[in-house]
């Protein structure tokens, strides 16, 4: 179940940002955006659930964890830049 969780909000990510292109205006640009950036940081709670919990080791996921906070914050500067 938790595999599932990470999965779909994992690939919700880059489905958002995949629809912004498609946004009917700028401001649903932004929310695709915004959208985003609320999927990536619960994939990053869900990484951090499967470790404390210890289903997956953190020398293994450790990548995967730099990888998603690499992005929320891609997420957060492209958000505020669009805000401007």
């Amino acid at each position: 179940m938790l595999g599932n969780q990470l999965l779909r909000s994992g690939t919700s990510i880059g489905a958002n940002c995949s629809e912004a292109q498609s946004a009917q205006s700028r401001r649903d640009f932004i929310s695709k955006y915004e959208i985003a950036l609320k999927e990536a940081r619960e994939t990053k709670y869900w990484l951090d659930v499967l470790i404390e919990a210890e289903l997956v080791s953190l020398e293994k996921f450790k990548g995967l964890i730099q990888e998603t906070e690499e992005i929320i914050k891609i997420l957060v500067t492209t958000v505020k830049k669009l805000k401007e």
